[in-house]
């Protein structure tokens, strides 16, 4: 009975295979025929021999400093909004807060980074203020999620013992709950750092700035030797802001 259905999932699964090349009415005789393999070598060959002229590089290295500004200040201001959002999300200012907080949050993360680019383009322009807006509406929902759900684990004892000696509610929350919380909300937020160095990088596609506007320019153009620079420039940034996130992280959160 078991090599029955089995044998039935794989026979399902080639034919839904096949379909969907019958579906998308893929020409492969156009793309690995009549050339079409050696022109896709030579195109990636230019790839090969990236622009290093010092015109290119100061362009290129602007632009990876935009695009790590634009992450580093649309991280800064999640982090902030997140955490002001996350307080009321959590149940700390009573029930019908609660849900217009969680409501919000889940609005701001479900739209995806790209679309919220497409609209701050539309509203702020062209341009890395687009894209900084962009990372900061959508990881203020995904950061507001998680420092909500950390401030309901945290444990409330040493807040209510601050309460109890006649402390403000501001004073038992920065001395009774935030130096429990603080390691677990810096580490998320470095992980969001390192996801939108990655995002600041492509969301130039839609015109908001930074790097990933330049390589979209250059490929638009068909310059493959500048686009290799801009590409091998995107990975550098992603290996430096990865290395620097893993440094800070073992520094002030593992230790």
């Amino acid at each position: 009975m078991r090599q029955l259905i089995n044998a039935t999932l794989i026979l399902a699964l080639m034919a839904a295979v096949l379909g969907s090349f019958a579906y998308l009415s893929l020409d492969l005789q156009a793309l690995f025929g009549n050339g079409g393999l050696g022109q896709m070598g030579a195109y990636a060959a230019r790839f090969l021999s990236p622009d290093l002229s010092a015109e290119h590089m100061r362009a290129v290295g602007k632009g990876a400093l935009e695009t790590l500004a634009m992450s580093g200040l649309g991280t800064l201001l999640a982090v902030m909004l997140g955490l002001l959002i996350a307080l009321p999300a959590a149940g700390r200012f009573g029930w019908p807060l609660q849900g217009a907080a969680r409501l919000l949050l889940n609005a701001l993360r479900a739209i995806p980074e790209l679309v919220w680019a497409a609209l701050t383009v539309l509203a702020a322009g062209l341009g890395p203020n687009a894209g900084t807006l962009a990372l900061a509406l959508h990881t203020t929902g995904v950061l507001g999620r998680l420092f909500a759900e950390a401030l309901e684990n945290t444990p409330p004892e040493p807040a209510a013992a601050i309460r109890l000696q006649g402390g403000s509610q501001v004073a038992a929350f920065c001395f009774g709950t935030l130096p429990n919380l603080w390691p677990q909300l810096l580490a998320y937020s470095l992980y969001r750092w390192e996801n939108n160095i990655r995002m600041a990088s492509v969301l130039g596609f839609v015109g908001a700035g930074g790097l990933g506007q330049m390589l979209y320019t250059t490929l638009s153009l068909f310059q493959e030797a500048q686009a290799s620079t801009v590409i091998i420039s995107m990975l550098v940034l992603v290996l430096l802001v990865d290395a620097l996130s893993d440094l800070l992280r073992q520094r002030f959160v593992r230790a």
